[in-house]
């Protein structure tokens, strides 16, 4: 996988629009009811960059980092500013937001995840990019100490306990994050006349599997 573990500019991402999609396979039935069915596992995010650039200098910052990333050739990191939190939107995270797993007196290594309820139902979304120095994790809802009690790798969204956890005992973490995406494009297009318009470049971003 190409990437490059570098944000895009939140501040340009701040007025982007964007969020999951599914793929959803429907068959109508000569009775008239419907058959469903998703290859997709896990939603897939898309976003439009282009929507958080407000000037030439901000053009100028996405250029740089388009030709920096080589168009769609290398991934990066995106924050949404909608969904970057392991808890409420409005809250710091907690070590107790999330339960990443369950102690078996030998395990120690935990991927993170981020579960999303409604009703009965919950999907429960890999978290891949963390941000670093964000993570907060608790074993038996007891705080961790970080650089001691666990490390994290926030490359690849990992958490490793530096002693196993006893048998039965859950694992929770809190977190920040970002999404891995690429351009969805090899093409910006704008002119000085556009802008002047009032016209905004379409810049589209699509997540990345890592």
């Amino acid at each position: 996988m190409s990437f490059h573990e570098v944000r895009f500019p939140a501040p340009l991402s701040v007025g982007s629009s964007g969020g999951p999609e599914r793929r959803t396979e429907i068959v109508t039935l000569n009775n008239g009811f419907e058959e469903r069915n998703s290859p997709w596992a896990h939603s897939r995010r898309r976003y439009d960059a282009g929507l958080g650039v407000r000037s030439l200098d901000d053009l100028a910052e996405v250029m740089a980092f388009f030709e920096a990333r080589q168009g769609q050739l290398y991934g990066f990191r995106w924050k949404d500013w909608t969904d970057f939190k392991s808890g409420a939107p409005s809250s710091r995270p907690s070590s107790l937001d999330q339960r990443i797993g369950t102690g078996d007196g030998s395990l120690t290594v935990f991927d993170l995840v981020k579960d999303y309820r409604s009703g009965a139902q919950t999907y429960a979304r890999k978290i891949k990019k963390p941000v670093a120095g964000s993570v907060v994790v608790a074993v038996g809802g007891q705080v961790l100490e970080p650089g001691v009690g666990y490390s994290v790798d926030p490359v690849i969204g990992r958490v490793e306990l530096w002693t196993a956890p006893a048998a039965g005992a859950n694992i929770t973490a809190g977190f920040e994050f970002d999404v891995p995406v690429r351009f969805d494009t090899d093409r910006i297009s704008a002119s000085l006349a556009g802008f002047a318009a009032g016209e905004i470049p379409s810049i589209p971003v699509v997540e990345v599997r890592v």
